[in-house]
């Protein structure tokens, strides 16, 4: 056990975060994500957060690991498709309240990668989190920054 530590962090996950190196990128992919099959397709670790939120997560792993401010966009979301471009993805809302509270530029922190862009961008990541998530759209890139 250790103190301050959110409960959420499992030690597995905790290890992939000690792992990780400035630049490094963690994805966290909502239930629906292709998670296994674009780790092993990018040969990064997969991590099972199965029965959680990605806005737990994203809240805990941000306690945690500082956002990448050699970046203009550490953060990425995956665009809505052009069919879905009317939906409110109320999880987004979310994220940005989240990512307010633990880096100063708040949302102008987060970028956008097309559909396809994004799942590219998942197998070029240090680590893919597979989480439970039921929200649509609720996939997240979150690049490491400098620990100081």
């Amino acid at each position: 056990m250790l103190n301050n530590v959110p409960k959420i962090l499992s030690p597995e996950l905790l290890k992939v975060l000690c792992e990780m190196g400035h630049s490094d990128v963690i994805v966290l992919g909502d239930g629906n994500f292709p998670a296994d099959r674009f780790a092993r397709e990018g040969n990064c670790k997969l991590v099972r957060c199965d029965g959680h939120g990605v806005p737990e997560l994203l809240d805990a792993i941000l306690t945690m690991m500082p956002l990448d401010t050699y970046v203009e966009h550490p953060v990425h979301l995956m665009e809505t498709a052009p069919q879905d471009k009317d939906l409110k993805i109320e999880v987004w809302d979310e994220y940005k309240e989240i990512i307010a509270r633990h880096d100063a530029r708040g949302e102008k922190a987060i970028g956008y990668y097309e559909r396809f862009e994004f799942y590219e961008q998942a197998k070029k990541s240090y680590c893919i989190v597979q989480t439970g998530e039921g929200a649509i759209y609720a996939n997240i890139a979150i690049q490491k920054g400098v620990i100081q």
